[in-house]
Parts: C-alpha cells; structure tokens; sequence
C-alpha cells in the first residue's frame, strides 16, 4: 500500500481538523515546508496537501506556500479551491504532480472531463462522501450526487485516481470506510485513495486486505499514533 502523509493548509499552517470543521483545527507547524521536508525525507513517495483557506473561499490562497512545499523532492498532489480550468493549469505549472478536483466535478462535470482529458494522468478526483452523498464547498454543503456515480464518471473522464474520503470520519482516527472504500476500489479500474478516519496500523492493513491500494494518513502520523516508517512497513 502506498501512504500519502496529508498537508493541511490553514492560516499559512499546518492543520488537521476534526470532520472537516473550520471551527475544530489542531495547528501542528507554522512551516509547513519543514513537515513537507521530514515527510520525504522519511521516505514517503507522494504528499497531499490541501490549501483549506481556498477550499472555505471557492479560490486559490496559498500560492506562495504551496510553491516552497512543492519543492520538497517527492510528487505532491495539490487540492483545495481548485474551482476553474486555469487553477488546475496553475497548479500543475507550479510544479505539483496531481491537481485534486473535488467541488468542481461535482458541479461543473462538463468541465471537469475537459480538465481530465487536457492533463491526462494528472488530475485526481475527490469524492468526499457524507452518507453516500457528495459533500462540496469545502464539506460545508451535502449534494444529491451519489459518491459511485461521481467516480464512475471520474473514471471516464480519465482521472488517474479517485480519493476517497469519509467527511465524517475525517481527523477523529476512530477508524476509516473499510467497505465503502473496498467496494469502490473493486467497482474501478484505476486506484482509490482510502482518506479519513486512519488512526491505528491496523486500519492500514485492514485497508490493504480489502485491497484499497493507497491511503491519506494525517492526524495519526502528527499525534504520534504510528511512525511514517511504521506505516510504510505495512
């Protein structure tokens, strides 16, 4: 299983919240390039990292900082206020390996595919799951949209991988979809990414059992719940 260790972007800090509330953020560094650094170092192949303030705004904030992050050595999937084609070509200049599309694919597919095809193996799409339902607009808003139906569109959009997350499991570590996230890895082609809720090495195996091929571990690696080495081990 490949572990992504998880940026979150807030106020120009290092965050994690508890599901997805702004009103619930445990700041971990005010360099967020420094954890960026460490989690390479440490031998992690991939980051995430999530600008929280553009997410919120519906708009890009932290172009400085996501530029001194991207820097760090490993691939970096970017996501968070990406709403139009041209932050998606912005981020993707600036060096990141993967744009994360999330509130975009939900509501504007039409434009999503276009993003999908102009950068094929380089867009991700985030289906952020509250009861099956997609939530967007940074989590605060619950659509109609079936989580299944979004990736299998993704999939035909050509998305090179689905991340999928929990909303309400998200930074309390109390353990993450095992089945929900299994059953759409089986119903794809391309990877799922198993995000929120991870909390303890057992869910990192429970989640490669069910042959969920990679995962978003955040709060668990700050609190000290298990080593990036740890992880990487499983």
């Amino acid at each position: 299983m490949m572990v992504i260790p998880a940026i979150d972007l807030l106020g120009g800090a290092a965050v994690r919240l508890k599901a997805g509330r702004r009103d619930d953020a445990t700041v971990y560094s005010t360099a967020p390039w420094e954890v960026a650094a460490g989690f390479a170092a440490g031998g992690a192949a991939c980051l995430h990292v999530v600008d929280l303030d553009g997410a919120f705004a519906g708009e890009r904030r932290h172009v400085d900082l996501l530029r001194r992050i991207v820097e760090c050595g490993v691939p970096v999937q970017v996501g968070g206020g990406l709403r139009r084609a041209a932050d998606v070509d912005a981020v993707l200049d600036g060096g990141a390996a993967l744009a994360v599309i999330g509130t975009l694919a939900a509501r504007a597919p039409a434009e999503a595919e276009r993003i999908c095809r102009d950068h094929p193996g380089r867009v991700v799409v985030a289906v952020d799951a509250r009861a099956g339902k997609v939530a967007v607009a940074g989590w605060t808003e619950t659509s109609s949209i079936d989580a299944l139906d979004l990736a299998r569109r993704a999939e035909g959009w050509g998305a090179a991988r689905i991340l999928y997350t929990d909303v309400d499991r998200d930074g309390l570590g109390g353990g993450p979809a095992v089945d929900a996230t299994a059953r759409l890895a089986r119903a794809l082609a391309i990877p799922v990414i198993a995000s929120g809720g991870i909390g303890r090495l057992a869910d990192l195996r429970a989640l490669r059992d069910a042959g969920v091929p990679m995962c978003v571990v955040g709060r668990a690696l700050y609190d000290g719940a298990f080593t990036l080495a740890e992880a990487l081990a499983c």
